[in-house]
């Protein structure tokens, strides 16, 4: 993505940022602690994607593995990213339960497949959602997920079912 599509969409978002708006203060300080962190963790210097959409996405699935602590998730091509967030976790092609996973907008089969696995505690990346937002909505809209939170890079799902349904749009 261009600099001048990145920079429009990052205005287009700007009153949505640092957690403005959001009433739930769990809700806030994910967004605020997780999601939007601005202090360099101890790994940053390491972890460096071949560009600047991979280093930024990386960081975010590293802050995420370290504030979920997941014991196992299936290995993709950020596992450094997830390892270094979280050391204890083991990577393994087959899961019991999704604690911490990533899925790309365009594999349904995939979302499909961990939804039958997902409980209170998961949590599931969803990257690319702006290549198709019609499926974005659609798993925003399903019943099954409960918080959700559109950084337009990526999606986070949330399927905690004591809390209320709501749909957040961050600047991230």
């Amino acid at each position: 993505m261009n600099l001048l599509k990145g920079s429009l969409v990052w205005l287009g978002r700007i009153h949505q940022c640092r957690g403005f708006g959001i009433q739930s203060p769990t809700d806030y300080s994910f967004v605020r602690y997780v999601i939007n962190e601005h202090w360099p963790y101890y790994a940053y210097e390491q972890l460096k994607g071949d560009d600047w959409l991979t280093t930024k996405l990386g960081r975010l699935y590293f802050r995420l593995a370290n504030w979920r602590q997941p014991a196992m998730m299936i290995p993709d091509e950020y596992q450094c990213y997830w390892q270094a967030g979280c050391h204890q976790t083991a990577f393994t092609p087959i899961i019991n339960k999704v604690e911490l996973a990533r899925v790309t907008i365009e594999d349904k089969a995939f979302w499909d497949a961990l939804m039958l696995k997902c409980d209170d505690q998961s949590v599931i990346v969803v990257e690319g959602i702006w290549r198709d937002w019609d499926r974005w909505h659609e798993i925003e809209s399903d019943d099954r997920t409960v918080i959700t939170y559109d950084l337009y890079y990526c999606g986070i799902v949330c399927f905690d079912k004591t809390r209320f349904k709501h749909n957040y749009k961050i600047n991230f």
